[in-house]
């Protein structure tokens, strides 16, 4: 993605929001596939959570107020571990096999650290004075 030679324009730049709407999908065909009585209980929390993460990544991408860019950011994370809760879930009524749930928890953990990297990057780049929207984009560290 962009983010590594700093040409990042836009949320959808991100490396961290790619894998979380990818994943996203990947939930949304898996929920469908639950029983019929699931769809509208466990596989539409499933659907809603994984989609609030990117989405929340999308929703403050351009505020310039930091601290609520970083709440956005927050809230993702939050919607990460909302998501795992419900794919463990998924595991114990047996919709979801073992290795499937490790694969998926596995690449939420990432996207999780990825977040928070994101983060550090953005507080990082607030107190140094510089705009936060641009200033972390550059910075090869965050890879978020």
């Amino acid at each position: 993605m962009g983010e590594r030679n700093g040409s990042i324009k836009s949320f959808q730049d991100l490396d961290v929001y790619q894998k979380l709407k990818q994943l996203h999908l990947e939930i949304d065909e898996l929920s469908l596939q639950f029983p019929k009585h699931e769809l509208y209980e466990l596989g539409s929390q499933m659907r809603r959570s994984s989609n609030s993460a990117p989405a929340n990544l999308a929703e403050t991408w351009n505020n310039k107020h930091t601290k609520i860019y970083l709440e956005g950011i927050s809230r993702a994370i939050g919607e990460v571990q909302e998501t795992e809760h419900h794919l463990d879930i998924a595991r114990c009524k047996k919709y979801l096999d073992t290795e499937s749930h490790s694969e998926f928890v596995t690449r939420y953990k990432e996207c999780e650290r990825m977040l928070w990297g994101l983060a550090k990057a953005v507080k990082f780049s607030d107190s140094s004075r510089l705009s936060p929207l641009t200033s972390h984009l550059s910075r090869s560290s965050a890879h978020a």
